[in-house]
């Protein structure tokens, strides 16, 4: 499945309360790798920094706060704006990032519809591919049960 879902925005950078950065982005999506979000920040003349991350990291942020690490996902209402915090964290500094609440939801709506959330594997064909290397190999060598005794097999004589 070759199907990309893009959307153009202007994101604002916080460099403090009062004081923002407006920065072009594109999301972008892939339905052949279907866990994925993109943001690609246009900084200036060369090629745009991009941030790659679970796409329910986002569908989840729209609504509560999560992530940790790297990446934080939050809605806020700023100056009378609903507003998607995100925050991204690397060796190279720390960035706060608001993006509209309704271009994002509304670019996230698309990528559910193309793919629903839950069936990204049937995209991946990861059961089919795990099928097939199960049915290649005839369970031959494949232990499908834990071969040491558990404790729980009953009590044994030492």
């Amino acid at each position: 499945m070759n199907l990309v879902i893009e959307c153009e925005l202007e994101i604002r950078l916080v460099l403090s309360p009062e004081h923002g950065l407006p920065v072009q982005a594109r999301l972008t999506y892939l339905a052949k790798d279907p866990y994925a979000a993109h943001i690609a920040f246009h900084v200036g003349t060369g090629a745009p920094v991009t941030w790659t991350f679970a796409r329910e990291l986002l569908v989840e942020g729209v609504f509560r706060p999560c992530g940790e690490g790297d990446v934080r996902v939050w809605p806020a209402k700023v100056q009378g704006r609903d507003v998607i915090c995100v925050a991204l964290s690397s060796p190279d500094g720390d960035a706060l990032l608001e993006t509209p609440s309704g271009i994002v939801s509304g670019w996230l709506e698309r990528t559910l519809r193309a793919v629903p959330a839950g069936t990204e594997g049937e995209v991946l064909g990861v059961d089919d591919a795990l099928a097939e290397l199960l049915r290649a190999g005839h369970g031959d060598g494949v232990c499908l049960t834990d071969p040491s005794p558990s404790e729980e097999a009953g009590d044994a004589e030492v």
